[in-house]
């Protein structure tokens, strides 16, 4: 993706595509790290208690300030500019808070509770390096150096459609042989959680030209097209005929759920086709597009965060192929994992309760309860 100079106000999730140099240092001037009386430490050193004339208050957010005369205090908050003259600030907590004189109970060491100039950031620093994904701290601290935009790699806009004349938008009646809609909903969700943007097309027919039809008119806003349906080797796989002549390539696989799969380019964007069963299109986002989204926005980290955890219940697999069955993951009764629902791509309910993806190798075939397994975490 290209780079944008965005306020910070819209950079979270971002990945910041070049160094932040500081532009002045952190704290810009020594301040106070608590309310209490700025002193000369030498004023504390002759026997406790002393009794100190306060000669000026200092808030925080003062600008002019009065240099500190032998033998007084200055009363200051937490925050305020340190008086010239003045080498530690006495806790409130340790005098009687007086306020026309002040009586010091302890005293304190030469620099106590004074925050220096520099001492978290000095100025022509990097702070921040290029790649860096960016929190709330990490704006907080670009706020903090006067910053006010970033240079950061944009949100990938993604073209979402899902295909089939089966496909009814929920809310309305169903007629028989027809199924609400769920793909879009769920994938384009799915792009926005891995920080794209996601354009939701409403599904089309088992209709080349009516697919043609819905994506011209989006063809120069959008960064990525990415289907649902159509991709298999039967009758009415619109998808696949339509995209037949242009470069892209349709294929299967060696996955279950989701062996179906197509990829290329249409009119110069990139094509990620996936089959329509919900399961396989989840399982195929998770394997192939957030990957290739989040590297697209700069991201180092792509993959998912996996764990090694001892099965519940006994699997099978087919052989030759890497299989993601659903599961919920608890590690706090051991790193089991239990296996949700079966195989079966049209599972949905066994998804939406699923926390996790258990991965079995292509060469296995049978896992018995207790075996290790990695799992693939989805949240």
């Amino acid at each position: 993706m290209p780079v944008l100079q965005l306020p910070l106000e819209e950079c979270l999730g971002l990945v910041l595509a070049a160094d932040v140099i500081a532009p002045l240092s952190l704290p810009p001037f020594d301040n106070s790290a608590m309310d209490g009386y700025a002193v000369r430490a030498a004023d504390l050193a002759g026997g406790l208690p002393v009794r100190l004339p306060v000669a000026d208050d200092i808030p925080a957010g003062r600008v002019e300030l009065t240099a500190l005369k032998p033998g007084t205090a200055q009363r200051i908050m937490t925050g305020a500019p340190v008086p010239p003259g003045a080498d530690a600030v006495v806790q409130v907590e340790w005098t009687d808070a007086g306020t026309e004189t002040v009586t010091v109970e302890r005293a304190v060491a030469a620099g106590a509770n004074i925050r220096t100039a520099g001492d978290d950031v000095r100025k022509g620093d990097a702070v921040l390096v290029a790649g860096t994904v960016l929190r709330p701290s990490t704006l907080g601290l670009a706020s903090a150096l006067g910053i006010a935009e970033l240079p950061v790699r944009r949100r990938p806009r993604v073209l979402v459609l899902s295909t089939g004349s089966e496909l009814v938008e929920p809310g309305t009646p169903l007629e028989p042989g027809q199924i609400y809609e769920s793909n879009g909903m769920m994938l384009a969700a799915s792009v926005r959680d891995a920080g794209g943007v996601a354009v939701r097309l409403r599904f089309v027919p088992d209709d080349v030209e009516a697919f043609h039809e819905v994506l011209r008119p989006h063809l120069g806003s959008v960064d990525v097209i990415m289907t649902s349906g159509g991709v298999s080797a039967g009758a009415y796989e619109v998808v696949k005929d339509a995209l037949a002549t242009h470069d892209v390539r349709f294929t299967k696989v060696a996955m279950q759920p989701g062996g179906p799969q197509g990829a290329g380019r249409y009119e110069g964007l990139p094509v990620l086709a996936l089959p329509g069963n919900p399961v396989s299109a989840q399982v195929s986002f998770e394997v192939f597009v957030r990957p290739a989204l989040l590297r697209s926005m700069g991201h180092q980290n792509v993959d998912r965060t996996t764990a090694r955890a001892t099965l519940s219940a006994s699997l099978t697999s087919p052989s030759g192929r890497t299989q993601f069955r659903r599961g919920l993951y608890d590690p706090s009764s051991g790193e089991v994992v239990t296996p949700v629902g079966g195989p079966g791509s049209h599972l949905l309910s066994a998804l939406a309760q699923s926390n996790c993806l258990i991965e079995v190798p292509e060469d296995v075939t049978e896992l018995a309860a207790g075996a290790e397994v990695t799992v693939r975490h989805l949240q």
